[in-house]
């Protein structure tokens, strides 16, 4: 059944924080405007070296979009879509220490609205999945918070593997570096493995000793004043609530199990994208191994209704690395921002009109998620909506 949001009890309101300081911090820009300046100068540079230097042929550009294999390219989309289907069944799995019959179309609803949210009001929008989900299955969002968080975490550990192995693997690749180059690539590629390693390690851990870790933390922080101990106490507990999954093998086991399905698919359809068009349609998975790793950390910075670096980082990897004319390496890293993360949009406006939120309440809940994000140290749960 349809739950209506308009008629949901607003959340409770929170008293401001001492000496009316009240900003939190996931209201502070500072560092998303430092990742975008940043960004803005990378691009600026490269718009003059590559685009303007080089001449842009703009009929070359238009070309590479009628020269498509539509066949590969709707097997991308297909498996772009497939990968929000396999967050939320990882995210039942993370759930299920809270509420372990957790129903997956909920979870399916609150992942598309989540991301088209990340997509159409940037990246505070990240807390509406989590705040969705709590609000939807009836638990506490810091609880949310903390499974978000352990996602992250298993998605980066992905991310440095399969960044690791592709350097490590740089040398066998159609990549054209110099000797040197290649070298520090590919150490770096083992270190960046061993890291990964490392903190997978770190995650089983954390499942494993969860009782003497909350101890050892609350400890170290016994200086704080009774009230912000409190505080940091239902914080710590919350986050290892959301992370006691990993203290079942068998949930353990489909964690990971589902992480390398996730990324398995992103990486066949990033696959199918490059045989789309008869620029890359050459390029092996390992080289979809190495573009993969070097766009994942492009895709740091999200601009509202543009996307981020991702674009940028595309555009560098396939001109610098594989050789791909600048007109159809632009054209591609158009089609891949499109692929994946606009072709959500339609389904999560449509999910979201379904539970009854217009275009204003959508945006609001951006808003009221943020907020709860930040109260989550003192949330002792949420109201199952109505």
């Amino acid at each position: 059944m349809a739950e209506d949001y308009t008629g949901a009890p607003a959340p409770p309101n929170h008293p401001p924080a001492p000496g009316g300081a009240s900003p939190g911090p996931f209201r502070s820009r500072r560092n998303l405007l430092f990742l975008v300046a940043v960004l803005g100068l990378f691009a600026a540079w490269f718009f003059r070296e590559r685009w303007m230097a080089s001449g842009f042929d703009w009929q070359a550009f238009a070309r590479s979009f009628i020269n498509v294999h539509w066949g590969w390219m709707a097997a991308s989309v297909v498996l772009a879509l497939a990968t929000y289907l396999g967050r939320a069944l990882r995210w039942r799995v993370m759930l299920r220490p809270l509420k372990p019959d957790a129903n997956l179309w909920r979870l399916c609803t609150a992942t598309a609205i989540g991301f088209t949210a990340v997509v159409l009001l940037g990246r505070p929008g990240e807390f509406v999945r989590p705040y969705l989900i709590a609000r939807k299955e009836a638990v506490p969002v810091s609880s949310q918070l903390a499974v978000w968080f352990l996602e992250r975490i298993w998605d980066l550990m992905a991310v440095l593997l399969i960044f690791g192995f592709a350097l490590a693997q740089v040398r066998h690749s159609r990549v054209n570096l110099g000797p040197r180059f290649a070298w520090i690539l590919e150490t770096g590629g083992y270190l960046v493995t061993a890291a990964a390693l490392v903190a997978v390690i770190v995650l089983i851990a954390l499942g494993g000793f969860s009782g003497a870790m909350r101890q050892r933390l609350l400890s170290a922080l016994a200086f704080l004043p009774e009230q912000h101990h409190r505080r940091a106490d239902r914080v710590v507990t919350a986050f290892l609530e959301g992370a006691a999954s990993t203290k079942s093998g068998s949930s353990l086991f489909l964690l990971l199990s589902y992480t390398v399905a996730e990324w398995a698919v992103i990486l066949l359809g990033m696959g199918c994208l490059f045989w789309a068009y008869p620029a890359t349609a050459h390029l092996g998975i390992r080289d979809v191994l190495i573009f993969t790793g070097f766009v994942a950390f492009g895709g740091l910075v999200q601009i509202p209704g543009i996307g981020g670096g991702i674009q940028i980082v595309s555009i560098f990897v396939l001109t610098e690395f594989f050789g791909v004319p600048l007109e159809a390496a632009t054209a591609i890293a158009i089609m891949i921002w499109a692929v994946t993360f606009v072709v959500i949009v339609p389904v999560g406006l449509g999910l979201a009109f379904r539970e009854g939120l217009n275009w204003r309440q959508f945006r609001q809940l951006k808003s009221e998620a943020v907020e709860r994000a930040e109260a989550a140290g003192g949330d002792s749960g949420l109201r199952e909506a109505k």
